[in-house]
């Protein structure tokens, strides 16, 4: 069955997509709650104008969509999480923990739009985050041991002093005792 999508489905496709779905999930699912049309022949032709008349508004949510990209473009993000004796995490770290992380760095970003796989060990991950179907932009997420970042940062500040030259006090020149 052929559904034109009313809103954007995480998963299946953005607005004003066609998309081939089963028969159940359209007529029970989709249609009821109004996020999708069956997508008949007049249908498709209203989609078509409606697209047409709304190029402007589109290319305007795309740049804002590629502005919202770019800033988060050099973000990295690290989370602390209790991790057992060899390496599995207590829980997961999941979308809505990015999500969360990029909230408390300054973004304003939506649970719903972010896609990953759940971390439940210790490593590096990959977190996409959807702000237009053609912007993709993808965060690095490194999960580490609740104590490990911690013992990281420690060493750099001891790196740091080695490299700072240690000046040593001039010595004072003994002067001649006088007996």
């Amino acid at each position: 069955m052929e559904i034109i999508l009313k809103e954007d489905i995480i998963g299946l496709g953005f607005k004003n997509d066609i998309v081939t779905v089963k028969d159940g999930y359209g007529r029970n699912y989709l249609i009821p709650t109004g996020k999708g049309v069956i997508a008949s022949a007049s249908a498709k032709k209203q989609l078509a104008e409606t697209l047409r008349q709304q190029a402007r508004k589109l290319a305007a949510i795309k740049a804002e969509a590629e502005k919202k990209g770019e800033a988060l473009k050099d973000v990295a993000l690290t989370i602390a999480v209790k991790v057992s004796a060899n390496g599995v995490a207590y829980g997961a770290v999941t979308a809505a923990t990015v999500a969360a992380e990029l909230q408390a760095k300054g973004f304003d970003i939506d649970r719903k739009i972010v896609t990953m796989h759940d971390a439940k060990k210790v490593g590096d991950y990959v977190a996409t985050v959807h702000f237009h179907k053609e912007v993709l932009v993808e965060v690095p997420v490194k999960v580490v041991a609740e104590g490990e970042e911690k013992v990281e940062e420690a060493p750099k500040a001891e790196e740091a002093q080695a490299e700072a030259p240690v000046e040593e006090a001039p010595k004072a020149e003994e002067a001649p005792v006088e007996e």
